[in-house]
Order: C-alpha cells, then structure tokens, then sequence
C-alpha cells in the first residue's frame, strides 16, 4: 500500500479563519499535539508576515523532533531569507513557497505574463535550495490554471529543484473529477515526477474539499494538505480527520494508508476547538458529538445486537471511550433495559414496565435523559415504604403583589381522593401547608435543600425534606425528583411523610436515611 503523507496547516491557514488568533504558547500546544498524532509536516507559520510569527515557528522548530517543520514563503527571496531564519534549529525542516499561475490571479492580482511567473518560480525554488534540502512549490489557485500551462510551470519547478509539488483548490471551485485529472495529466507530462510527491490542497468553499481530496489520491496525489477540525480561510479547508479515517476505513478501496495514531484524532480536535474558539458542530464527521451517538430505537436495537449495523468506525480508533446511545423520546425498550443494566439495576419485568413508561414520561418534558436521569428516575421509587398518600395535582398561584397560594390533591391507599388549598410566605411554604391540612400530619420541618442533577435549563432537580414529630423522636428524610423543583418538594414532602406514617404503624422496622 501507498503511505500517504499529511501536512497539517492549522497552525498557518487554520488560524486564517476570521477571529482566531492563536499565541505563541497555545501554537506550541498544538504543534506538539500534531506531533503526537503523527503528523509528518506541520505548517508552523508564515516568518516573513511578523516578527512574532517569526518567533512562533522558531521556538516549534527547537521543540518539535519527530514531525518536519514548514514555513510558508511567497516567491520572493527575503520571505525564503526569513524562513531559514525561523527554521536553521528544526531537527527537520521544509520551505513551502508559492506563487499564483491561474489566468485571473496573473492578470489581476500579480499583473505578470505567463514568463514572468515561471521566471519567478524557478527563482524562488534555487534560492530556497540553497537553505533546504526539502522544497515546496505550491501553485496557487492551480485548479483553475490551464492545464497544459500548470505543466509547464511545474515542469519548470521539478527542473529547478522542488520536491514536493502542490495544487491547490484555493477556492473550493473545481469537482472531484476534474481535480483527479490535474495529478494524472502531471503524471503522465511532467519529466522527472516520478521523483516528486504530489500535494494536494483543497479548500470547503463548495463543501467538497474532502470529496476533491479522496480524488487526488485515487489519481496519485502521495501528500495531503488540510487543517484538524477543517478550519481555514472561508469555509475551510479539508478535514484531516475526515480524510484519514476515509482512508483507513476503505482501504480496500484507496489502496493507502497514513501514518497518524489515529487514536489522538479526538484529543486533537478537543485542543483546536478549545484553543482556536472555533466550536465543532455536533454533526461534524469522525469528531462531532453525536458521530458516534445514536438515538432512533430502531438503530439502537441494532446497534445492542452488532455494532457494524450502523457503524462504520468504531469510537475507541479515534480516541472516543465509547458509542453513546442517546436515550429520548424514540429511544426503544431493549435500549433502555441496556442502560439499566450498566447503571447496575436489574428490574423484573413489571418493574421494568413501570420505569419505562415514567421514562417516557420525562422524555416528553426534556429532549435529552443523561444517566443522572435515569438514577434518580429509578431510585425515587426504590424505597420499599407503602404509599399512604400519592401526589395526584398540585395548582399554584403566585404574583409578587399577591398571596402566594397552592391547591393540593392527593389519594389515598384506599383510593379516597381529597383535596385542600393553603396561603404561604411563598410557593413551597403553600405546598407544604395545603399537603398538611390534606393529609392532617403535624409535623416539623427540618431541613430543605435543592440540588440540580443534571445540566441546562431542563436540568432534573432533586428535593431532600428532613420532617420531625413528637418532639423529635421520629425524624426521616424525603426526596423527589422532577424538572419542576415545586412538584420535586411536593413529592419530597409527601415522601417523608408516607415514612413517618409507616413507622408509627410499624410496616417498616428503620426508614431514616
């Protein structure tokens, strides 16, 4: 098989994208992340653009060992003069110089005949040959240069001494098919290529950089060019991500492999998200949050039986712990069942049935159920204590001109439904007054405290109630859980209370927690 060779550019066109500015420490971090990923090229910077840049890529340069360090250089000889200066320490180093060869760059942007940019060309690539062993050329807007001219050109620089050739797609315009048929058309064309690695370069401007990227490797391209996360100028540039786990995991397609530990591809992403602000979208391939998530019943009843139903990649081959099956309103019962079992409660069927359905339940009133969720779903109803009075409604009325007053109606064991309304000093004070006329328990409060569960606005919270009698003497706890904090005191309140009417009628020899 090929071994494909990757050049990472997050460091130099990913921090091009609009409102990233990375310092010299954050560059340092992520330059030596990309070495740990196996990284063979890493882009550190443009030296000639600033000194700090300047100084960026020279303290990477003295780090970085295992990976070869590149400074990007226009075709001029003080930005390659300034290049050498960043990079004389690097154990490995590589000048990356470029020039624009397309018919719209040459007339409006650089105002040169087609000689003048060969001429250049060739300039930069002798000189920078005096400094590196390692030379890129790059032609710029190359996708959209004419074909029988691009050869030309890189003919040109082959002669003079350029290693590496690349073509970029700068503005995302060209199609898989036709960026294919710039490296075969160099192949067979160009004296000498069989000498050089092909680069690609493909920018998201069409949302095909990836796409254009897998082709030029089926047509031969031996190096890819792209940012972590598909970060860049514009729309980006191709994944990296992306195109080694599409390699990886149709070999037997690509016929290639890289040399990335592909394990540290997650960590990776995390510290470029993190460091750059530039945040991953959940259905971002290969490291987006829900890559490896899956909600729909049906997928995850599939997925319960054998994973290769509906995955392609397995998460830990990317560094992700494990698949997540998202647990929400389409989620199954074998699903469900499943994440019972590795939260370790093993319920009987009718158990079962019950939890299922207050899941459900609670589906409809938060779109997502974490594993905090389910424990305090299942445990508020652990408690082996016979339920005197249940919560059947609970009505309020609030204003901060008015009374604040709650209307409550709960049944009995014998199924006798009664109901009574109270005033209080504020909501939960008028909960637990009406609940005391209804149930006709005199009691002391003891303790109350809130505590969230889970996270966001629909967070589950948790309501723990210490209530005493007779002086004292009987004290238990209460706890209930709910997104509503009001119903969760509710059910607290009545929680301790069925315990307190338990212990006086003996049906439970200790219930304080």
């Amino acid at each position: 098989m090929r071994t494909i060779e990757i050049f990472d550019t997050t460091l130099r066109d990913g921090e091009q994208s609009p409102g990233v500015n990375l310092s010299t420490n954050e560059k340092m971090e992520i330059a030596l992340q990309l070495e740990r990923l196996g990284v063979n090229r890493i882009e550190a910077g443009f030296a000639a653009a600033s000194p700090g840049d300047l100084q960026s890529i020279r303290n990477i340069a003295k780090r970085v060992k295992n990976s070869t360090i590149v400074s990007l250089s226009r075709a001029r000889l003080q930005d390659i003069d300034k290049a050498w200066e960043a990079l004389r320490d690097a154990e490995s180093a590589c000048l990356h110089t470029f020039l624009a060869t397309s018919p719209i760059h040459r007339k409006y942007k650089l105002n040169m005949t087609k000689e003048q940019v060969i001429e250049n060309a060739v300039a930069a690539v002798k000189h920078a040959r005096k400094y590196f062993d390692l030379v890129e050329f790059s032609c710029e807007d190359g996708s959209r240069t004419e074909l029988p001219y691009l050869i030309e050109v890189v003919q040109a620089v082959v002669d003079a001494g350029a290693r590496i050739v690349n073509i970029p797609d700068t503005v995302g315009y060209t199609t898989p098919a036709e960026y294919g048929n710039i490296f075969t058309q160099l192949q067979n064309n160009v004296r000498g290529i069989e000498n050089v690695r092909l680069s690609c370069h493909c920018h998201n401007d069409l949302g095909m950089a990836v796409a254009n990227t897998l082709a030029a490797i089926e047509a031969g391209a031996t190096q890819v060019e792209g940012t972590i996360n598909g970060i860049g100028e514009r729309a980006g540039n191709a994944a990296l991500e992306e195109v080694a786990l599409a390699i990886d995991t149709r070999k037997d397609f690509y016929q290639a492999t890289t040399n990335l530990k592909l394990e540290e591809i997650a960590r990776t992403s995390k510290l470029v998200s993190r460091l750059t602000g530039m945040f991953v979208p959940g259905n971002k391939a290969v490291v987006g949050a829900n890559a490896f998530a899956h909600q729909s019943g049906i997928h995850q009843d599939g997925m319960l039986k054998e994973s290769s139903t509906y995955e392609i990649i397995r998460p830990e081959r990317v560094g992700v712990k494990a698949t997540r099956l998202v647990l929400g309103k389409l989620s199954g019962r074998a699903a469900f069942k499943d994440r019972l079992v590795e939260l370790g409660y093993e319920l009987g069927q009718e158990e079962l049935n019950e939890a299922f359905t207050r899941f459900k339940d609670l589906c409809d009133r938060k779109k997502d159920v974490s594993d905090e969720d389910i424990v305090a779903l299942i445990d508020s109803k652990l408690v082996d204590v016979p339920e005197a009075y249940i919560l059947e409604n609970i009505q309020l009325s609030y204003g901060n001109n008015s009374v604040p007053t709650a209307s409550i109606r709960v049944r009995t064991a014998a199924g006798e439904v009664l109901e009574e309304a109270a005033c209080g000093n504020g909501s939960v004070d008028s909960i637990y007054k009406a609940i005391d006329r209804v149930t006709n328990e005199d009691v002391v409060l003891e303790d109350y405290k809130i505590v969230s569960i889970t996270h966001g606005k629909d967070a589950l919270g948790e309501v723990y109630v210490r209530l005493s009698q007779e002086n004292g003497e009987r004290t238990v706890q209460g706890r209930g859980v709910s997104t509503d904090i009001l119903e969760a005191s509710a059910k607290a309140y009545l929680g301790a209370l069925n315990k307190l009417i338990a212990r006086r009628s003996d049906a439970v020899e200790e219930v304080v927690m």
